[in-house]
């Protein structure tokens, strides 16, 4: 009796899961006070706090700590943020030409329509951070480590994720120029619903989730990263 052809069983996709954010709308603005966000000072601790308008300019605030705090159309450009923390905090309509983020941590996030030129968040470590809207010319990830995030409805030129490590993390109906994903340690990652016109360093997919058209479009870098030659 002839053998049955053995069944190959390709296993599920790991779903990304959505990151559990904190409710926001209980930092009502009326319950925060009121601060100039040029009255900042380096190692800055502050809490429960709103900064409406006006811009820092570029002064120094590395390694100050937000808990708990708002920014509403607040101008960040060349200010330098570096090592500054993050947490339980909200940012609205930010601005940024160059936005100096380097090693800062984020916790508990939300980022509504930033509008950013150069955004550098290499070596930041970001937790539990949802980013809607807006546009960033270049989103610098490069080394961080990002856990529990959502880019959702956002237009990037460039966003490069090169030698980061990314668990739990999905972008929804994002608009992506190019996306370097170079050495990148991917968990989990969801690309469904999002649009990309190039990808760098292709073998750090791995750990992605694409749909369909996605597999088509990246068929190609697929076959030239394992030496794959297609004839018509």
């Amino acid at each position: 009796m002839p053998r049955k052809p053995a069944t190959i069983r390709t296993p599920a996709a790991p779903k990304a899961v959505p990151a559990p954010l904190v409710d926001f709308e209980s930092l009502a603005v009326e319950q925060l006070r009121t601060a100039p966000i040029d009255g900042l000072f380096a190692g800055d601790d502050r809490e429960r706090e709103h900064f409406e308008g006006g811009a820092a300019g570029a002064i120094d605030l590395t390694g100050c700590s937000f808990l708990e705090c708002r920014f509403t159309g607040v101008t960040l450009t060349d200010t330098d943020l570096r090592g500054s923390r993050f947490i339980e905090t909200v940012l609205e309509a930010p601005f940024a030409h160059t936005l100096k983020a380097a090693r800062t941590t984020w916790r508990d996030v939300r980022i509504r329509s930033p509008r950013w030129g150069s955004a550098e968040f290499f070596d930041a470590d970001l937790e539990s951070v949802h980013l809607i809207g807006g546009k960033i010319d270049y989103l610098n990830l490069r080394g961080s480590r990002l856990n529990n995030v959502i880019l959702e409805e956002c237009t990037i030129t460039d966003l490069d994720l090169g030698a980061a490590r990314a668990g739990r993390v999905a972008l929804v109906n994002c608009r992506i120029g190019t996306l370097d994903v170079t050495r990148a340690a991917c968990s989990s990652v969801d690309l469904r619903t999002s649009e990309f016109q190039a990808v760098h360093g292709v073998e750090g997919l791995a750990g992605t989730i694409v749909d369909d058209l996605q597999l088509s479009q990246f068929a190609p870098l697929f076959a030239e990263h394992l030496g794959v030659r297609v004839e018509g």
